[in-house]
């Protein structure tokens, strides 16, 4: 079969207004009263703002697609019924990011999700983009070049809110190529619950820490002045960037900030010729930027943060066991190690070194299922490290 390039779909129903979205929930619900499944996605604008925020919700029926401009400045409240309603399958494509910032700008509580990458690598794809799963199973090539519009613009263009559409459209239809898989492979209950541990993230806000210039610091080996220095670069940086309500990435990338502690230049001429710094960033913020490194000068150097306590080497040893046996399951079953059971829980396993199933059911990540399938074989690993 022949890939199908831009594929012509059906015009989106758009909600941009109060109004507008009462339309859409009204329709909403009689399509998922016959067919209670709802694709979704998000896009967000963290590539152009300082705290970004969710600047289109894309909603597929199996009949009809549907945008929605929640930054447009009216209550989008109304479609956490759905996403709550136990009774309505939430289909997404690396649900991950989108759950984190749906909880964290509008407080959705979600459940009964379907996760196509997920699903995709449960059953052992090595492909699993949404791309790449159009491609292969629907012979599908969608336009790619949109991921990084500024989608807080206004208004968007017509290509923007196609790929927009696109990423939201074909969900219905992939999750059911999945959920065959699934049945045919066994392996429905193994997704499941992952899906379900998924509905429970967190949606993080982000906070900015005044001591993380040390990560910065550390690993490329400042001395203490110097380091005081890049202090004063790195709080300037953070003010300019909430200021102008910019990434700080934007206004200045860690390695030319580096570059500008170690050198700290005198004037205007010499930080035109430390290694990174562009000529626009010299013009903007120069000023600013030389009275941060007389100020870094002056001040008191910082002492370096406390190491963190070395972790009990039998944790670690536990650990690196513990890995190798889910290399070996994930082998076995042909899929990647973390489809097994994720690093973070299997350091914890590691930590805890529980004794019995009850004990390890008290560990995130590891539901029924996993504990079915893997406990005992676990616990065969865990008994042999004590203390």
């Amino acid at each position: 079969m022949t890939k199908q390039a831009h594929p012509a779909l059906p015009k989106p129903i758009l909600a941009r207004t109060s109004a507008q979205l009462r339309e859409v929930m009204a329709q909403l619900r009689s399509e998922l009263e016959h067919a209670p499944l709802l694709a979704v996605d998000t896009e967000a604008n963290s590539m152009y703002a300082y705290r970004e925020q969710v600047c289109l919700i894309q909603l597929s029926t199996r009949l009809t697609d549907y945008i929605i401009d929640p930054i447009a400045g009216f209550d989008v409240a109304p479609l956490g019924e759905l996403f709550a309603d136990q009774n309505i399958e939430k289909v997404f494509h690396a649900a991950e990011y989108d759950l984190i910032c749906m909880k964290r700008d509008f407080h959705f509580t979600f459940t009964n999700l379907f996760d196509t990458m997920i699903a995709a690598r449960v059953v052992g794809m090595k492909n699993f983009g949404l791309g790449s799963l159009l491609e292969e199973l629907m012979q599908i090539e969608v336009d790619k070049s949109h991921q990084r519009d500024d989608w807080g613009q206004r208004p968007l263009p017509k290509d923007s809110l196609l790929y927009a559409q696109h990423d939201t459209h074909y969900l219905p239809a992939l999750r059911d190529y999945f959920a065959e898989r699934l049945t045919e492979m066994s392996r429905w209950e193994d997704a499941r619950e992952t899906f379900e541990d998924l509905s429970h993230i967190n949606g993080v806000v982000r906070t900015f820490d005044p001591e993380s210039y040390w990560k910065l610091a550390v690993p490329n080996h400042l001395t203490r002045r110097q380091t005081a220095i890049l202090r004063e670069l790195f709080l300037l940086r953070e003010q300019i960037a909430k200021d102008r309500n910019t990434p700080p990435f934007k206004v200045m990338q860690d390695k030319p900030l580096i570059a500008l502690a170690q050198a700290a230049p005198e004037s205007l001429a010499e930080m035109e010729r430390v290694n990174g710094v562009s000529y626009s960033a010299t013009r903007r913020y120069g000023l600013a930027m030389l009275e941060a490194i007389e100020n870094g000068k002056a001040a008191r150097v910082p002492s370096p943060p406390r190491p963190e306590p070395p972790t009990d080497p039998v944790q670690v040893e536990c650990y690196t066991a513990l890995r190798e046996w889910r290399k070996t399951r994930a082998a076995d079953r042909g899929v990647e190690s973390d489809v097994i059971v994720s690093r973070e829980t299997l350091w914890t396993i590691a930590e805890r070194r529980p004794k019995t199933l009850d004990e390890m059911g008290s560990i995130r990540g590891l539901g029924e299922w996993r504990l079915a399938q893997y406990g005992e074989e676990i616990l065969m690993v865990t008994k042999r490290f004590k203390g």
